[in-house]
């Protein structure tokens, strides 16, 4: 039995499938979800193949340390921005052997949102090293936190999937 619904496992089992025949690999930038991307494609067998490795960047130190996010970014516009999301999925490109990254930050609650930047706002950005950066901002509103953070699993797994053009 996984940890994740039957949904996610799908889209986890049909990225690690499709990475592992062509060889490439995929790299996560993770903030709010906590590491559950890399959960979610680590529970398939066989992952360590496409896994090349997962950030998981809670706080602005860890962001900027690890994944090379500007300090100016974090104070013009703050931990949950699409800048920012830019700025972690190219640390983790190039800070990896990933074929492919994804990032996440976002605010998931139950506090910790404001008017500007409610709980349930998302930024996803995902890259290839062949292909341009794709960004997804997500409102899924307060359906709580779990949800949340599962959600955000679902669009990152499905980002890389269409960047995989799989």
């Amino acid at each position: 039995m996984s940890l994740f619904s039957s949904d996610i496992m799908s889209q986890a089992e049909a990225i690690v499938r499709a990475f592992t025949s062509v060889g490439q690999m995929i790299s996560t930038a993770e903030s709010c979800t906590g590491g559950l991307i890399a959960g979610a494609l680590t529970e398939i067998p066989g992952s360590s193949a496409v896994v090349d490795r997962g950030f998981v960047t809670y706080t602005n130190t860890a962001k900027m340390e690890m994944l090379g996010v500007q300090e100016t970014t974090l104070a013009r516009y703050g931990a949950v921005s699409e800048e920012t999301a830019r700025q972690m999925v190219h640390g983790a490109l190039f800070r990896s052997r990933a074929d492919i990254a994804v990032a996440v930050t976002g605010v998931a609650g139950p506090g910790g949102g404001s008017a500007e930047k409610p709980v349930g706002l998302v930024h996803l950005a995902a890259k290839s090293r062949t292909s341009g950066l794709v960004h997804q901002r997500m409102l899924y509103g307060d359906i709580g936190r779990d949800q949340v953070r599962l959600a955000t699993v679902r669009t990152a797994l499905e980002m890389i999937r269409q960047l995989a053009q799989l």
